[in-house]
């Protein structure tokens, strides 16, 4: 069994496979790790150290196989069994989210959306239904969800997630700025804009060129 990838190991496969997809649209075969490291803004020694880590090699005359490449990282990556997943809070970000979401991975199903609001509830985007907070624990066992990405307002977040874990949830993207504390066993991770905003703007008034 393969080890346990670093996080950010994770997270730059994802995107390298997003790149070699696209290079793939383009009618590219072959892909060096310098090219793939030159269009991610890292070093070349990187990229074969992330691809070292999932056992891949090609032959280095013509550099990595791209579609044999994609197919490894999808492998390691991807889950096995198709996963279900839920949208909590249906505002503007969690209408986002869904529109950006649906649809775009095979293994990663969004397949409800939850809200407080009666205005949205029983509405439909993409076939997509949005439930009422009350139907949670129904709604998450029938459909068999295991992930939740959460986009309610910070001063409900942690009871929110309190509710997601007693409600079968097993891991949880945090679309809000609020730090959760979670039980060891679920895994999340947050994705907070207002810090992510913020360190652009650091570094733009720093000029300073990674």
């Amino acid at each position: 069994m393969m080890q346990l990838l670093p996080e950010k190991t994770v997270e730059r496969l994802s995107e390298y496979r997003r790149t070699l997809l696209r290079c793939l649209d383009e009618g590219k075969a072959h892909i060096f790790s310098h090219e793939l490291a030159q269009m991610h803004n890292i070093t070349a020694v990187q990229v074969r150290r992330d691809i070292m880590f999932i056992a891949f090699t090609s032959p280095r005359r013509k550099g990595y196989h791209i579609k044999d490449l994609i197919r490894k990282i999808g492998e390691v990556i991807d889950p096995v069994v198709a996963y279900n997943i839920a949208v909590v809070g249906y505002g503007n970000l969690g209408k986002a989210v869904t529109a950006y979401f649906s649809g775009k991975r095979p293994k990663l199903n969004l397949v409800a959306v939850f809200d407080i609001d009666p205005k949205k509830i029983g509405s439909e985007y993409n076939g997509i239904k949005c439930y009422s907070i009350d139907q949670l624990r129904e709604i998450l066992n029938s459909r068999d969800i295991t992930i939740a990405i959460l986009t309610v307002p910070p001063a409900v977040a942690q009871d929110m997630a309190k509710i997601l874990v007693a409600s079968g949830i097993k891991g949880i993207l945090n679309f809000t700025s609020v730090t959760l504390n979670l039980p060891p066993e679920i895994y999340h991770a947050n994705y907070d804009m207002i810090t992510s905003i913020e360190k652009v703007a650091y570094f733009v008034k720093n000029k300073i060129i990674r």
